[in-house]
């Protein structure tokens, strides 16, 4: 596992922390674990995964 933070995968995905947070909240974004101060941590391969799915259906 690669661990990317909320920021990371903002940026890996083009798009705003708040939308990944929202992403993660309604578990369309799984998060692997927290870091100390409770924020979500990702698997860069479930975000990867997630980027490609969200392109084939019409953009992020």
């Amino acid at each position: 596992m690669t661990p990317m933070t909320t920021e990371q995968v903002a940026e890996f995905l083009g798009v705003k922390v708040e939308r990944v947070r929202r992403l993660a909240r309604e578990n369309l974004l799984v998060a692997k674990d927290q870091d100390p101060q409770g924020q979500p941590i990702f698997d860069r391969a479930d975000v990867e995964k997630y980027k490609e799915l969200a392109q084939r259906l019409g953009g992020i």
